[in-house]
């Protein structure tokens, strides 16, 4: 696949670019700021962008906001964000949409090189790829309680198809049922996993990770 990375990090960068020219990948660009991030994916529209959230120019949330606007502008490009730590107001910002070609792993996942080189496959073909403590932080809200128990098996697979990243209308398609009838799953699923009303959280995307984490 082809990638760019941005990372204020020379070392990172570069011991990136070596673990994926060694798996076969090709980095067409490696950036240490988020308009050269923006640049480069404007230019190479690359496969996968692996982007750090704190980064030049403002050392705050620049790589995190490059990463919504790609989304934005370029929603063929897969989003792989790294992070040194779990930042929830971030990663709940950039999950507030589609989980589609979009992954969360903080830093110290990428030592473990199978299980980098795995997300990053599955951020670009679609999927989604979450680190686990990404994920325990974001619903420690939410009740731990055998959560998807109550769910029917028609909402238990209307999840295991938001969980793959298809919209609603995909999903219709695929169960062979409306839109409107997914629409109704998709609220009776919410309500049942009893996901916080919080405007800096997506209730849908809430009930996707409460599913991967199951």
């Amino acid at each position: 696949m082809r990638v760019i990375l941005a990372d204020d990090s020379v070392l990172l960068r570069e011991g990136l670019t070596r673990l994926l020219d060694d798996a076969g990948h090709e980095v067409v660009a490696a950036v240490g700021d988020a308009p050269a991030l923006l640049a480069a994916v404007e230019h190479h529209r690359p496969d996968v962008a692996v982007i750090d959230v704190r980064m030049p120019p403002g050392h705050k949330d620049d790589g995190l906001r490059a990463a919504l606007e790609i989304r934005d502008r370029h929603p063929g490009v897969g989003v792989l964000v790294l992070s040194q730590y779990v930042e929830q107001h971030y990663a709940a910002r950039l999950m507030a949409g589609s989980t589609r070609g979009l992954g969360y792993l903080l830093k110290d996942r990428v030592s473990e090189v199978a299980d980098f080189l795995d997300s990053l496959e599955r951020v670009r073909a679609g999927g989604a790829a979450f680190d686990p403590e990404v994920v325990r932080q974001l619903l420690a809200r939410t009740t731990h309680a055998d959560p998807l128990s109550g769910l029917s098996p028609r909402e238990g697979e209307v999840l295991r198809h938001l969980a793959q990243g298809f919209v609603n209308a995909a999903i219709a398609e695929r169960l062979h049922v409306s839109l409107s009838t997914v629409e109704k799953h998709v609220n009776a699923i919410v309500e049942k996993l009893d996901l916080p009303r919080d405007p800096d959280y997506s209730r849908r995307v809430l009930a996707i990770l409460r599913y991967l984490d199951t």
